[in-house]
Protein backbone atom coordinates (compact mmCIF):
# COMPACT_ATOMS: atom_id res chain seq x y z
CA UNK A 1 0.00 0.00 0.00
CA UNK A 2 2.88 2.45 0.81
CA UNK A 3 4.32 1.61 -2.41
CA UNK A 4 0.80 2.65 -4.13
CA UNK A 5 0.92 5.95 -2.48
CA UNK A 6 4.19 6.86 -3.20
CA UNK A 7 3.72 5.64 -7.12
CA UNK A 8 0.63 8.06 -7.13
CA UNK A 9 2.28 10.91 -4.87
CA UNK A 10 5.29 11.27 -7.49
CA UNK A 11 2.82 10.86 -10.28
CA UNK A 12 0.86 13.99 -8.69
CA UNK A 13 4.21 15.84 -8.40
CA UNK A 14 5.70 15.26 -12.05
CA UNK A 15 2.53 16.24 -13.33
CA UNK A 16 2.18 19.67 -11.07
CA UNK A 17 5.72 20.60 -12.13
CA UNK A 18 4.75 20.07 -15.85
CA UNK A 19 1.59 22.05 -15.47
CA UNK A 20 3.79 24.63 -13.53
CA UNK A 21 5.85 25.00 -17.14
CA UNK A 22 3.08 24.59 -19.46
CA UNK A 23 1.25 27.70 -17.05
CA UNK A 24 4.31 30.08 -17.55
CA UNK A 25 4.71 29.01 -21.47
CA UNK A 26 0.67 29.89 -21.87
CA UNK A 27 0.83 32.68 -20.49
CA UNK A 28 3.84 34.18 -22.11
CA UNK A 29 1.66 33.45 -25.38
CA UNK A 30 -1.27 35.54 -23.74
CA UNK A 31 -3.42 32.56 -23.36
CA UNK A 32 -5.84 31.60 -20.89
CA UNK A 33 -6.69 28.13 -19.95
CA UNK A 34 -9.89 27.29 -18.65
CA UNK A 35 -10.53 23.80 -17.23
CA UNK A 36 -13.97 22.29 -17.41
CA UNK A 37 -15.32 19.53 -14.83
CA UNK A 38 -18.27 17.48 -14.58
CA UNK A 39 -20.16 14.09 -14.56
CA UNK A 40 -21.52 13.00 -17.74
CA UNK A 41 -24.60 14.38 -19.22
CA UNK A 42 -24.27 17.84 -16.90
CA UNK A 43 -24.70 19.77 -20.29
CA UNK A 44 -21.27 21.09 -20.29
CA UNK A 45 -20.72 20.47 -24.21
CA UNK A 46 -23.87 22.32 -24.81
CA UNK A 47 -22.82 24.95 -22.99
CA UNK A 48 -19.12 25.33 -24.39
CA UNK A 49 -20.70 25.62 -27.96
CA UNK A 50 -22.35 28.49 -27.10
CA UNK A 51 -19.78 30.06 -25.15
CA UNK A 52 -17.35 29.41 -28.36
CA UNK A 53 -20.18 30.95 -30.50
CA UNK A 54 -20.33 34.05 -28.50
CA UNK A 55 -16.66 34.26 -28.32
CA UNK A 56 -16.46 34.49 -32.21
CA UNK A 57 -19.48 37.06 -32.67
CA UNK A 58 -17.46 39.42 -30.29
CA UNK A 59 -14.07 38.39 -32.30
CA UNK A 60 -12.28 36.61 -29.00
CA UNK A 61 -9.86 34.56 -30.59
CA UNK A 62 -10.65 31.16 -28.76
CA UNK A 63 -10.07 27.36 -29.32
CA UNK A 64 -11.32 23.99 -27.71
CA UNK A 65 -10.18 20.71 -26.97
CA UNK A 66 -12.42 18.29 -25.48
CA UNK A 67 -11.63 14.84 -24.04
CA UNK A 68 -13.21 11.85 -24.29
CA UNK A 69 -12.48 8.03 -23.96
CA UNK A 70 -13.91 7.65 -27.18
CA UNK A 71 -16.34 8.58 -30.26
CA UNK A 72 -15.60 12.23 -31.64
CA UNK A 73 -18.80 13.75 -31.23
CA UNK A 74 -18.28 16.25 -28.69
CA UNK A 75 -15.58 18.12 -31.07
CA UNK A 76 -17.70 17.41 -34.06
CA UNK A 77 -20.46 18.97 -32.20
CA UNK A 78 -18.05 22.00 -31.00
CA UNK A 79 -16.73 22.54 -34.59
CA UNK A 80 -20.09 23.70 -35.72
CA UNK A 81 -19.15 26.50 -33.66
CA UNK A 82 -16.40 27.43 -36.32
CA UNK A 83 -13.82 28.00 -33.95
CA UNK A 84 -10.38 25.51 -33.76
CA UNK A 85 -11.54 22.35 -32.41
CA UNK A 86 -9.18 19.14 -31.56
CA UNK A 87 -10.64 15.77 -29.93
CA UNK A 88 -8.33 13.31 -27.52
CA UNK A 89 -9.59 9.98 -27.25
CA UNK A 90 -7.72 8.97 -23.96
CA UNK A 91 -8.49 5.00 -24.61
CA UNK A 92 -9.35 4.61 -21.22
CA UNK A 93 -7.79 6.80 -19.09
CA UNK A 94 -10.27 8.75 -17.12
CA UNK A 95 -8.47 12.31 -17.00
CA UNK A 96 -6.09 14.41 -18.64
CA UNK A 97 -2.91 15.19 -17.55
CA UNK A 98 -0.63 18.39 -18.12
CA UNK A 99 1.61 16.02 -20.41
CA UNK A 100 -0.86 15.17 -22.49
CA UNK A 101 -2.44 18.54 -22.98
CA UNK A 102 1.09 20.01 -23.53
CA UNK A 103 1.53 17.74 -26.43
CA UNK A 104 -1.46 18.10 -28.01
CA UNK A 105 -1.62 21.91 -28.41
CA UNK A 106 2.01 22.36 -29.05
CA UNK A 107 1.30 22.09 -32.56
CA UNK A 108 -2.17 22.67 -32.77
CA UNK A 109 -2.99 25.38 -30.77
CA UNK A 110 -3.32 28.79 -33.01
CA UNK A 111 -0.92 31.45 -32.69
CA UNK A 112 -2.83 34.48 -31.12
CA UNK A 113 -5.45 32.30 -29.29
CA UNK A 114 -7.17 34.21 -26.40
CA UNK A 115 -8.48 31.48 -24.14
CA UNK A 116 -8.13 27.73 -24.85
CA UNK A 117 -11.20 26.25 -23.60
CA UNK A 118 -10.62 22.43 -22.31
CA UNK A 119 -13.08 20.09 -21.78
CA UNK A 120 -12.06 17.76 -19.73
CA UNK A 121 -13.11 13.34 -19.25
CA UNK A 122 -16.43 13.55 -17.73
CA UNK A 123 -15.52 12.21 -14.36
CA UNK A 124 -15.63 14.39 -10.94
CA UNK A 125 -12.68 12.21 -9.27
CA UNK A 126 -9.97 11.66 -11.18
CA UNK A 127 -9.70 14.72 -13.06
CA UNK A 128 -9.99 16.51 -9.80
CA UNK A 129 -6.45 15.73 -8.60
CA UNK A 130 -4.34 16.98 -11.80
CA UNK A 131 -3.90 20.40 -12.63
CA UNK A 132 -4.01 21.42 -16.40
CA UNK A 133 -1.87 24.45 -16.27
CA UNK A 134 -5.32 26.00 -16.14
CA UNK A 135 -5.85 29.64 -15.28
CA UNK A 136 -9.35 29.11 -13.97
CA UNK A 137 -11.09 25.83 -13.59
CA UNK A 138 -14.76 25.42 -13.26
CA UNK A 139 -17.05 22.62 -12.06
CA UNK A 140 -20.44 22.23 -13.59
CA UNK A 141 -23.49 20.19 -12.21
CA UNK A 142 -27.29 20.13 -13.77
CA UNK A 143 -30.26 20.44 -11.93
CA UNK A 144 -30.59 16.57 -12.37
CA UNK A 145 -28.20 15.58 -10.64
CA UNK A 146 -28.99 15.95 -7.37
CA UNK A 147 -28.20 18.77 -4.22
CA UNK A 148 -25.86 17.07 -2.92
CA UNK A 149 -23.12 16.13 -5.42
CA UNK A 150 -20.65 18.89 -3.83
CA UNK A 151 -20.70 16.71 -0.71
CA UNK A 152 -20.35 13.56 -3.00
CA UNK A 153 -17.55 15.40 -4.70
CA UNK A 154 -15.37 17.06 -2.15
CA UNK A 155 -12.21 17.85 -4.32
CA UNK A 156 -13.35 18.49 -7.19
CA UNK A 157 -16.37 21.34 -6.15
CA UNK A 158 -13.49 22.16 -3.01
CA UNK A 159 -10.75 22.95 -5.68
CA UNK A 160 -13.16 24.47 -8.23
CA UNK A 161 -12.47 28.86 -8.74
CA UNK A 162 -16.46 28.62 -10.13
CA UNK A 163 -19.16 26.54 -10.34
CA UNK A 164 -21.84 26.50 -12.63
CA UNK A 165 -25.43 24.83 -12.51
CA UNK A 166 -26.63 23.87 -15.64
CA UNK A 167 -30.29 23.32 -17.17
CA UNK A 168 -32.03 25.78 -14.42
CA UNK A 169 -35.06 25.92 -17.33
CA UNK A 170 -36.09 22.31 -16.16
CA UNK A 171 -35.39 23.17 -12.46
CA UNK A 172 -38.83 23.59 -10.92
CA UNK A 173 -39.91 19.59 -13.14
CA UNK A 174 -37.07 18.19 -11.62
CA UNK A 175 -37.57 19.65 -8.01
CA UNK A 176 -34.12 21.34 -7.47
CA UNK A 177 -33.46 23.01 -4.11
CA UNK A 178 -31.15 25.50 -5.39
CA UNK A 179 -30.45 26.98 -1.34
CA UNK A 180 -29.64 23.49 -0.32
CA UNK A 181 -27.05 22.88 -3.44
CA UNK A 182 -25.44 26.53 -2.53
CA UNK A 183 -25.02 25.52 1.13
CA UNK A 184 -23.15 22.27 -0.23
CA UNK A 185 -20.68 24.36 -2.06
CA UNK A 186 -20.39 26.56 0.48
CA UNK A 187 -19.34 23.85 2.75
CA UNK A 188 -16.76 22.63 0.72
CA UNK A 189 -15.66 25.71 -1.17
CA UNK A 190 -16.21 29.28 1.43
CA UNK A 191 -17.02 31.74 -1.22
CA UNK A 192 -16.54 30.01 -4.60
CA UNK A 193 -19.53 31.84 -7.06
CA UNK A 194 -22.10 29.78 -8.39
CA UNK A 195 -23.54 30.94 -11.61
CA UNK A 196 -26.78 30.07 -13.10
CA UNK A 197 -27.25 28.90 -17.01
CA UNK A 198 -29.72 27.80 -19.06
CA UNK A 199 -27.69 27.13 -22.37
CA UNK A 200 -30.91 26.55 -24.83
CA UNK A 201 -32.47 29.22 -23.61
CA UNK A 202 -28.99 31.38 -23.60
CA UNK A 203 -29.37 32.38 -19.81
CA UNK A 204 -26.01 32.87 -18.74
CA UNK A 205 -24.20 32.21 -21.68
CA UNK A 206 -20.98 34.44 -22.18
CA UNK A 207 -20.23 33.98 -18.23
CA UNK A 208 -17.49 31.67 -18.72
CA UNK A 209 -16.08 34.00 -21.25
CA UNK A 210 -16.09 36.99 -19.00
CA UNK A 211 -14.67 35.32 -16.34
CA UNK A 212 -11.94 34.14 -18.20
CA UNK A 213 -10.93 37.26 -20.16
CA UNK A 214 -11.28 38.90 -16.66
CA UNK A 215 -8.47 36.31 -15.50
CA UNK A 216 -5.97 37.17 -18.01
CA UNK A 217 -6.38 40.83 -17.35
CA UNK A 218 -5.93 40.66 -13.59
CA UNK A 219 -8.96 39.94 -11.88
CA UNK A 220 -8.71 38.09 -8.57
CA UNK A 221 -9.66 34.63 -8.97
CA UNK A 222 -11.06 32.50 -6.29
CA UNK A 223 -8.87 30.61 -3.56
CA UNK A 224 -10.43 27.78 -2.49
CA UNK A 225 -10.02 26.85 1.34
CA UNK A 226 -8.62 23.70 0.36
CA UNK A 227 -6.01 24.67 -1.87
CA UNK A 228 -4.82 27.06 0.78
CA UNK A 229 -4.22 24.59 3.32
CA UNK A 230 -1.23 23.13 0.84
CA UNK A 231 0.89 26.37 0.05
CA UNK A 232 3.81 23.92 -1.32
CA UNK A 233 1.20 23.49 -4.63
CA UNK A 234 0.75 27.39 -4.87
CA UNK A 235 1.26 28.79 -8.36
CA UNK A 236 1.21 32.02 -9.95
CA UNK A 237 -0.24 33.33 -12.82
CA UNK A 238 1.07 35.96 -15.63
CA UNK A 239 -1.69 38.17 -14.33
CA UNK A 240 -0.05 38.79 -10.94
CA UNK A 241 -2.41 37.49 -8.69
CA UNK A 242 -1.63 33.68 -6.93
CA UNK A 243 -3.99 30.50 -6.06
CA UNK A 244 -2.89 27.10 -4.84
CA UNK A 245 -3.84 23.86 -6.00
CA UNK A 246 -3.60 20.46 -3.84
CA UNK A 247 -4.69 16.94 -3.97
CA UNK A 248 -6.60 15.46 -1.96
CA UNK A 249 -6.92 11.33 -1.32
CA UNK A 250 -5.17 8.62 -3.69
CA UNK A 251 -6.38 7.77 -6.98
CA UNK A 252 -4.88 4.73 -8.44
CA UNK A 253 -5.12 4.65 -12.34
CA UNK A 254 -3.97 2.47 -14.93
CA UNK A 255 -2.79 3.48 -18.02
CA UNK A 256 -3.78 2.01 -21.33
CA UNK A 257 -1.39 0.22 -23.58
CA UNK A 258 0.50 1.87 -25.80
CA UNK A 259 0.41 -0.56 -28.73
CA UNK A 260 -0.99 -0.02 -31.70
CA UNK A 261 -4.73 -0.83 -31.86
CA UNK A 262 -7.59 0.52 -34.75
CA UNK A 263 -10.05 3.20 -34.39
CA UNK A 264 -12.79 2.97 -36.37
CA UNK A 265 -13.78 6.07 -37.90
CA UNK A 266 -15.28 8.37 -40.84
CA UNK A 267 -13.89 11.77 -41.89
CA UNK A 268 -10.54 13.20 -41.74
CA UNK A 269 -9.39 12.33 -38.34
CA UNK A 270 -6.17 10.48 -37.22
CA UNK A 271 -5.46 9.38 -33.72
CA UNK A 272 -3.14 8.18 -31.36
CA UNK A 273 -2.42 7.28 -28.28
CA UNK A 274 -2.45 10.02 -24.78
CA UNK A 275 1.95 9.80 -25.68
CA UNK A 276 1.32 9.97 -29.52
CA UNK A 277 0.98 13.03 -31.94
CA UNK A 278 -2.76 13.52 -32.54
CA UNK A 279 -4.49 14.70 -35.15
CA UNK A 280 -8.41 15.71 -35.21
CA UNK A 281 -11.34 17.61 -35.87
CA UNK A 282 -10.22 21.42 -36.65
CA UNK A 283 -12.43 24.09 -37.99
CA UNK A 284 -11.21 26.65 -39.49
CA UNK A 285 -10.40 29.71 -37.40
CA UNK A 286 -12.67 32.96 -38.06
CA UNK A 287 -10.83 35.43 -40.20
CA UNK A 288 -9.23 38.66 -38.65
CA UNK A 289 -10.14 38.00 -35.45
CA UNK A 290 -9.08 40.90 -32.80
CA UNK A 291 -8.05 40.98 -29.01
CA UNK A 292 -10.30 42.51 -26.73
Amino acid sequence: MCREVDLQQAVLAKNDATARSLRAALTARGTIVVNLLSSPGSGKTELLERELGRARERGVPVAALTADLATENDAVRLARSGVPVKQVLTDGLCHLEAGMLGRHIDDWLPDGTRILFVENVGNLVCPASYDLGETLRVVLASVTEGEDKPLKYPTAFGLAQLVVVTKTDIAQAVGFDEAAFRAHVEQVNPGVDVVLTAARRGEGVGTLLDRALAAGEGAAVHTPVMARQHPSHQHTHGSQHTHTHTHTGVHTHTHPDLGTHDHPHTGPHVHAHPDEPLVVTTAPAPAAQQRP
